[in-house]
């Protein structure tokens, strides 16, 4: 019995540390905190017995759902400052809406593994990315408009559906490579977030419906305990990570993000090939 208590204690730790963790970064990062969520929640899932075959399906699916709101903490945030691209954002909010939908649709053909190893590749690439990029340096001279640009939210929501994540860890360097400050860009992707968290966590709640492998307490590919415990977590610390996002340089700003994506990448990377 104290073994039990033991278990369900260590649970509520590392769910609630998952959860301050991730509200922190989605605050200073603009990154929707899926990429703490994820790799946290797919360990947990192995630990009490949860088919392999779907801890990240499960994972993924919760973590959208948990960055519904944070990514709303953090989006009201970042307004409050005058930082949110509002015409980008609803030029955007769309194609970025469908990927997301698309995203959780196809994962249910992917098995466990299959998106443990994308999470990671996608998260790694980017990490390097960040790391030799430098400070100023610009692809584009600025960001295309008109429907030719359309193919860069819908990759985003996608990709961003399909990893659990809110669509920083590729919005950001996707504006920056054009000429936006990395301020705008993380307090722009913070509302891009709740874009690709919504109809996403819906997808994978659609997918995963009926599945008898499913814990208790779940809709589809979503927790609703990991959500519980998560979410408020989440929403209480982005704003924190969001004023400390206003006070320090923004070439740290990239670097840190750079770091938490590398080591998240193999950290992933390995658990799925082990």
């Amino acid at each position: 019995m104290e073994d039990n208590w033991m278990e369900i204690a260590y649970l509520f730790a590392a769910l609630a540390g998952a959860g301050v963790a991730a509200g922190l970064l989605a605050g200073l990062l603009g990154v929707g905190g899926g990429i703490v969520i994820v790799p946290v929640l797919f360990s947990i899932l192995l630990l009490i017995g949860v088919d392999p075959a779907i801890c990240m399906h499960l994972a993924v699916g919760t973590s959208l759902m948990t960055i519904v709101a944070t990514s709303m903490s953090s989006a009201r945030a970042h307004h409050r400052k005058g930082a949110i691209d509002w015409a980008l954002a609803r030029r955007w909010a769309v194609a970025i809406a469908l990927g997301a939908v698309a995203g959780g649709l196809i994962a249910r053909f992917l098995n466990s593994q299959e998106l443990s190893l994308f999470f990671a590749v996608v998260a790694l690439s980017v990490a390097i990315y960040l790391s030799v990029r430098r400070e100023g340096t610009q692809l584009f001279p600025s960001l295309p408009k008109g429907l030719k640009a359309q193919p860069i939210p819908v990759l985003i929501g996608f990709v961003s559906s399909l990893m659990g994540i809110g669509g920083g860890t590729f919005t950001v360097p996707v504006l920056s490579s054009c000429g936006y400050p990395v301020r705008n860009a993380v307090a722009t992707s913070s509302f891009f977030g709740l874009l690709i968290a919504l109809p996403g966590a819906l997808a994978f709640m659609a997918a995963g419906w009926g599945d008898p492998r499913l814990p208790p307490l779940s809709l589809g590919y979503v927790n609703l305990l990991g959500f519980v415990i998560i979410a408020p977590l989440t929403t209480l610390a982005a704003p924190w990570g969001a004023r400390i996002a206003h006070a320090i340089a923004p070439n740290i700003l990239r670097r840190l993000f750079a770091v938490f994506l590398a080591i998240t990448a193999v950290k992933m990377g390995y658990s799925a090939l082990a």
